[in-house]
């Protein structure tokens, strides 16, 4: 279905756009040191997640609804910026406590898990962007459209796994240098709520 000039060049230009300076990217450094390095990996698969709902939204043609309705658009949008407001108020509450100290047991992995997932679900930009990325690498003659979407989609996925995860654990583990340091924690957590209003003020105006 796609030769493997088309598959390298995808995964070329996908590594790079995850490199580049970004919400995604931001959010799974500042995890990773907030929280440890399977804090990084696991906001990485979160993402990772999330990007999958959004490769079958091209697949299905649902993401065609954001290009077109400027309503439904904004809608999500709101949504989101409004989840990541209250991710940035949470940092700012817990900012005195040692990091992972306001989570208790095995329940930091699933929370931070559902919060890259939820991000990026519910930022239509990334939408837009399967919309308009995975198009450059399908043809209709190589055979049915939605299929090499889904193709392309999860292939992307792995990638971000991969990228997201390798970033989140080295930053976890120049994290985990400090994590024990309460002047540390108290900075990062704030560093966090900067980023979180960060993302969600870039995911309003921009």
């Amino acid at each position: 279905m796609f030769d493997l000039a088309t598959i390298g060049s995808f995964i070329g230009v996908s590594v790079v756009l995850m490199f580049a300076p970004g919400p995604d990217i931001i959010f799974t450094l500042t995890q990773g040191l907030t929280n440890g390095r399977k804090a990084g990996l696991t906001v990485a698969l979160g993402l990772a997640c999330g990007n999958f709902v959004h490769t079958l939204g091209v697949a299905l043609g649902l993401s065609v609804i954001f290009e077109s309705s400027q309503l439904a658009f904004w809608i999500v949008k709101l949504f989101g910026a409004g989840y990541l407001f209250y991710l940035a108020f949470m940092s700012y509450v817990h900012r005195k406590e040692a990091i992972g100290e306001s989570t208790s047991g095995g329940k930091q992995e699933p929370n931070l898990f559902r919060k890259g997932f939820i991000m990026n679900v519910l930022n239509p930009k990334v939408a837009i962007f399967f919309l308009a990325f995975l198009p450059r690498f399908v043809n209709p003659e190589n055979g049915s459209l939605p299929v090499q979407f889904l193709i392309l989609g999860t292939l992307f996925v792995v990638l971000v796994i991969f990228v997201f995860g390798a970033v989140g654990f080295f930053a976890g583990s120049l994290g985990g240098l400090f994590l024990k340091n309460k002047r540390f924690s108290y900075t990062m957590n704030l560093i966090s709520a900067i980023v979180f209003i960060g993302i969600a003020i870039s995911l309003l105006l921009f």
